[in-house]
């Protein structure tokens, strides 16, 4: 039986890995996408993160896993579909049906993209419909594209797409952002963005592919001729594997304090899973490690 199962390795997962490695516990980080890093390979650059200002997001992931790999973090693929209680463990269970066993677990599963829920999104998902620039901001260079949302993932993919499209529009269902002010005026810089305030997104339209983005701004219908529609509206947490385990709040996030300890003893969620005023890769780095902590506090409980 293993000391901790990590899952998920983004920057909280890969932090945890390090601080489980170094306290010599038995572990395993397990990995379901393609590559190690989680939502900051799709990131063009993280400014904020100490040390490496100006990184770019698929740099600092692969920063993370070098670390890893020398600090001899055991990684493996495994898609975790279910989560058993035990009396003092858990069991974790792998889409090929082999499981894992352990006296405790860090749940570092991050969150995926919130979705406008309009005529038109799901249906040209892929064919102009985005939830990332830095991925897809290449194939509309030179052409008008719209981004939708106020925080700082959707200023940032609009200065990004500002830098190689003819026009953007920045489409937010308010005149506040809640992004932080100095992206914001780095954005009313650029001359080819044109800002869509108290617009509500109402359909996507096209023939195959994203021709329209229509809204209704300040009451009134309008047509924004666009090649691309970038969606940017925040996440929703990746929590489903905990839905009968541990407490959740309304909104789907692992409900934990600054201890990362859940509702269930020996249960610990890292990054952007738990309830938390502020979501970046610092803020999940430092949650992989207190993770950590109380695995190891736990561990002494289990004597």
């Amino acid at each position: 039986m293993l000391d901790t199962v990590i899952i998920g390795a983004g920057p909280a997962g890969m932090a945890a890995g390090i601080y489980a490695a170094r306290a010599e516990l038995s572990h395993v980080v397990l990995e379901s996408g393609l590559m190690s890093g989680g939502q900051i390979i799709n990131t063009s650059e993280v400014d904020n993160y100490p040390g490496l200002k100006g990184i770019g997001g698929f740099d600092l992931a692969m920063k993370f896993r070098e670390h890893c790999d020398a600090c001899g973090v055991s990684f493996r693929d495994g898609k975790v579909t279910e989560l058993k209680r035990g009396e003092n463990s858990f069991s974790v269970v792998l889409e090929n049906g082999e499981a894992i066993e352990t006296k405790t677990v860090i749940v570092a599963t991050g969150a995926g993209h919130r979705k406008l829920g309009i005529p038109g999104e799901e249906e040209l998902a892929g064919s102009g419909v985005s939830y990332c620039a830095t991925c897809d901001g290449a194939f509309f260079r030179g052409r008008d594209v719209a981004v939708v949302g106020g925080g700082d993932v959707a200023i940032e993919d609009a200065i990004f797409l500002a830098r190689i499209c003819r026009k953007v529009y920045l489409v937010h269902r308010r005149e506040e952002f809640r992004a932080a002010k100095t992206l914001v005026s780095r954005l009313r810089a650029c001359e080819n963005v044109e800002f869509v305030l108290n617009a509500v997104p109402q359909s996507i339209l096209g023939n195959g592919m994203v021709e329209k983005l229509t809204v209704l701004e300040n009451g009134a219908q309008r047509e924004l001729a666009v090649a691309g529609v970038f969606i940017a509206v925040g996440m929703l947490p990746n929590t489903e594997l905990l839905r009968d385990v541990a407490r959740l709040d309304a909104t789907g996030y692992v409900v934990a304090g600054e201890d990362c300890q859940s509702s269930v003893p020996g249960l610990f969620a890292a990054g952007d899973v738990r309830t938390k005023n502020l979501r970046q890769v610092v803020t999940a780095a430092a949650d992989g490690a207190v993770a950590v902590y109380g695995v190891e506090s736990r561990l002494n409980e289990l004597g």
